[in-house]
């Protein structure tokens, strides 16, 4: 669906410019928290869990599949998925995005969702109902060694959870 494949973009992305980074060290795996250490894996062959129980979320995740997974540097990684939006998501919608590199705080920002999703050739808002999609990433060939952590907690406009992602410990070797 279009609006999960915004938010798997958004975890795969900002990993994928993190990756040109220099390596300073060999990263130890962090964890990024949002409030529970209980898994809540998405459905589908991928590294993602929710950050917390999805009931009540915005977007109800079927699942979503990548290839390969994990991830390999070089690669062009495909990312199939399929959910339900319960309602549409406008403008105004925002990502709180945190990537780490080992214990390494790379991006902490808070992002437009409308603004980025621009990228992938979609645009707001974002219709109600079920959607499924595959999209295709190049990853670099040169990402430096070490174990990533990536975080999208997704909102809409009046501050309605839309869902939480999170992928721990991606490993990336020589």
């Amino acid at each position: 669906m279009k609006f999960l494949s915004v938010a798997t973009l958004l975890l795969a992305s900002p990993l994928v410019s993190a990756a040109s980074f220099p390596s300073l060290f060999d990263p130890t795996q962090v964890t990024l928290n949002a409030g529970t250490t209980e898994d809540f894996p998405v459905q589908g062959d991928n590294p993602l869990n929710y950050c917390e129980k999805p009931a009540g979320n915005v977007l109800t995740i079927d699942s979503v599949d990548l290839d390969p997974n994990p991830p390999k540097p070089g690669t062009t990684l495909t990312i199939k998925a399929s959910g339900t939006l319960s309602e549409t998501v406008d403008k105004g919608a925002t990502v709180n995005l945190v990537v780490k590199w080992g214990v390494i705080t790379l991006i902490s920002q808070t992002v437009d969702l409308c603004e980025q999703i621009k990228n992938v050739d979609l645009e707001c808002p974002l219709e109600k109902g079920h959607m499924a999609l595959t999209k295709e990433v190049k990853l670099p060939a040169h990402i430096p060694p070490g174990k990533y952590s990536v975080l999208a907690d997704v909102y809409t406009k009046d501050q309605k959870k839309v869902t939480c992602l999170k992928a721990d410990g991606i490993e990336f070797t020589i």
